[in-house]
């Protein structure tokens, strides 16, 4: 790389180097055209249906689309004609604006997707593809209309501007953003095999199906309450970090989940729970039908709604905490859980579940030593993936910041003319 020292154009107040252009889509794409906006009724196999729920940041969904019979799958093929390197990109709804390059040489159908096919003379799909990611903020801040139903017209993509580099340039800044998006592929594959991998240990080990060597004795079945004491202290000394319980983040402030506090401003009647300590949150959502058990990790002390319940462990010489954190997070308790929840009508999705019946669901335990060794190994594969995850997102700063002066020639590449 050599950093570029004569920048003389300026678009969106960035400066670009002087022999790169400004072009609008329709001066660089020999079409932008788009699917259709009715709903077709889709049927279990046929040509690949695309909506804008299938184009993801960067790459294409086929694997979960619908399909479309061969008759009515022409009638929107004839307006798209979709190729390998053309560039997808929403028009209508909350991802507008998200693009994806087309890598595949089969035909499929488009619904509130457009369609650009770049003029190869002037501008590679692989290119503008990524030029799309990298604008897309911009985009989806200046040019949207406005209404409940995020749109972007045909003529509003035709007038998008560009900043177009010569060929050999575009193609070598292609490769370099290619081989970024690689690594972080590779990262994301890795990360969802150690999860299945996990979530197997979990499924194996929590239940007994599978045996730590050493390990041998008999598991005997227990109630909750003769585990756990449930927590109702209140919080009488103004603790101000409320937090809601979220099934896929853990314990959250409310700020946070819900960019205000929904907690009354006065909460010395909520309960008080401090680190270590359990809540269970008794609405379902996605993953989580008969609702979430976690444990608090975060934060010393936090403020929770009266409606979770709430406990910790009675004697952590008998009763691991950290075994039953993943045990929760299994979500074993489902099936005892079944047995007594029904839906209540205080508010959407609140499950009827009252602390004496939680705390007589059963469960069936190792000894101490036992929990303690499953625990270490649950542990071990969460950190696993946790460095994974880290790497994965530092790959992806690492991509931001080579869009950032790749696309605005901040930095020059030498040109790979093969």
């Amino acid at each position: 790389m050599s950093k570029q020292t004569k920048n003389t154009k300026v678009f969106y107040n960035t400066e670009i180097p002087s022999d790169w252009k400004i072009l609008d889509m329709k001066a660089i794409c020999s079409k932008i055209t788009d699917g259709t906006h009715d709903t077709p009724t889709p049927v279990e196999s046929g040509i690949p249906f695309l909506t804008a729920l299938h184009v993801k940041e960067e790459l294409i969904d086929f694997e979960n689309c619908y399909y479309l019979p061969e008759e009515i799958h022409k009638e929107i093929f004839r307006r798209c004609n979709p190729q390998r390197d053309d560039v997808l990109m929403v028009n209508i709804g909350a991802g507008v604006a998200t693009s994806a390059l087309v890598n595949v040489d089969f035909e499929f159908s488009l619904k509130n997707v457009a369609l650009l096919k770049p003029n190869n003379e002037k501008v590679l799909g692989s290119y503008l593809n990524y030029y799309q990611v990298f604008i897309k903020p911009k985009l989806t801040q200046t040019l949207l209309n406005g209404g409940a139903q995020p749109f972007l017209s045909l003529k509003q993509i035709q007038k998008l501007k560009v900043n177009v580099p010569p060929i050999p340039e575009q193609k070598t800044i292609a490769q370099v953003l290619s081989t970024a998006d690689a690594a972080i592929h590779t990262t994301d594959k890795l990360i969802a095999q150690k999860e299945l991998r996990k979530k197997w240990l979990m499924q194996q080990l929590l239940t007994g199906k599978k045996r730590l060597k050493g390990f041998g004795g008999e598991w005997k079945e227990k109630k909750l309450i003769d585990l756990f004491d449930r927590v109702t202290r209140k919080n009488t000394e103004g603790n101000t970090t409320v937090v809601t319980i979220s099934a896929q983040r853990g314990f959250v402030r409310q700020t946070d989940f819900f960019n205000k506090n929904i907690a009354s401003e006065i909460t010395e009647n909520y309960f008080l729970v401090e680190r270590g300590e359990f809540c269970y949150n008794k609405s379902y959502s996605n993953g989580y039908p008969w609702g979430a058990t976690k444990r608090l990790n975060d934060f010393d002390k936090a403020v929770v709604t009266t409606l979770y319940i709430c406990f910790g462990v009675k004697d952590e010489k008998k009763t691991n905490p950290e075994f039953f954190e993943q045990y929760f997070g299994a979500n074993h308790l489902d099936k005892g859980l079944t047995k007594i929840a029904h839906e209540g009508g205080r508010a959407h999705g609140l499950l009827n579940v009252t602390p004496s019946d939680f705390f007589s669901l059963k469960v069936t335990v190792p000894s101490i030593e036992e929990q303690t060794a499953i625990a270490q190994v649950l542990q071990a594969a969460d950190k696993e993936i946790g460095l994974l995850k880290a790497k994965a997102e530092k790959l992806r700063e690492q991509k931001k910041g080579l869009m950032q002066v790749l696309l605005t020639g901040k930095v020059r590449l030498k040109i790979n003319n093969t």
